[in-house]
């Protein structure tokens, strides 16, 4: 039972990530796939609520909502494991394991973010659920991109991704340790205190931070990358560098970090909560197994 420990409270980790980002994830991938459309992080949103009611803030969560289940339990878990693997907790055996677990958890990553991707850019300014709709769920994304494409199609972006998920995730975990360790000075005995809790809940958001801010223009051009050909429509980039630089050429360099604040601003809520979740579920069935 133990060594599963980790990848049990990683999955309900990320469950309380996904409830508590969605509506801000929906913003950035709006964001970063529409230029033009808005004019910025509130002008977004009231715009989603106002044309396609609160449902449009949650387009596409069934995706996440298992996906990241699935992937936070691999990325605890792995990361758990590498760590024990390696026999001591360093600053840089936190950043290699957690680039290990990022890696490793790509595979299930990318088309569940694929799939995410589309669901959130089809049907942009309407609030009837059938219009301009060509995918009924997130399964269903997945469905037909591989009736039409094959394995290949819903595996479009697996490289980004995977050049977005090795550092990002690296930096997350050492991140977290130095803030725990270091900075905040954390200790087990403070677990199920406030002060405990509050150093948990700020460490976990700031390493989340730190992450996207690192990773940011990989996350822009994925998300380019897996919203073209929504719909069945014409592909427009035939892969990262070519993405690149037609967003470059045609929108200047802004465009790479267009959504970032909206991402940063999600990315506290999201980790705190998913951190916190995570070592307090850890220690819990710890001392009840033992």
């Amino acid at each position: 039972m133990v060594q599963y420990i980790e990848f049990l409270s990683g999955c309900l980790g990320g469950v309380a990530g996904v409830l508590v980002g969605q509506p801000f994830d929906t913003i950035k991938v709006r964001l970063q796939t529409q230029p033009g459309k808005y004019r910025g992080i509130w002008n977004c949103f009231t715009t989603i609520v106002k044309q396609e009611t609160v449902h449009g803030l949650f387009k596409g969560m069934s995706s996440p909502l298992l996906g990241l289940s699935l992937i936070n339990a691999i990325v605890f878990g792995v990361q758990a494991q590498t760590i024990a693997a390696f026999g001591r907790e360093t600053t840089f055996t936190h950043f290699a394991s957690g680039a290990f677990a990022g890696a490793v958890q790509s595979v299930i990553c990318s088309p569940m973010e694929l799939a995410k991707t589309k669901m959130q850019v089809q049907g942009i300014g309407t609030k009837v659920v059938k219009d301009k709709v060509v995918y009924s769920s997130s399964v269903d994304v997945l469905r037909k991109t591989f009736r039409a494409e094959g394995l290949k199609g819903c595996y479009r972006g697996m490289l980004i991704t995977l050049i977005r998920e090795t550092p990002a995730f690296g930096s997350y975990f050492a991140s977290y340790d130095i803030l725990t360790s270091v900075v905040f000075k954390f200790e087990t005995s403070q677990m199920y205190k406030k002060e405990g809790i509050m150093k948990m809940l700020t460490a976990g958001g700031l390493s989340g931070m730190v992450s996207w801010a690192i990773t940011y223009p990989a996350d822009v051009i994925k998300s380019r990358i897996q919203a073209d050909g929504t719909g069945g429509r014409p592909y427009k980039y035939s892969g990262i560098m070519d993405c690149a630089r037609q967003m470059q050429k045609k929108e200047g360099s802004g465009v790479f970090f267009r959504g970032i604040t909206s991402t940063l601003l999600r990315a506290f809520p999201v980790n705190a909560a998913t951190f916190t979740v995570v070592h307090l579920c850890t220690q819990y069935f710890v001392s009840h197994h033992n």
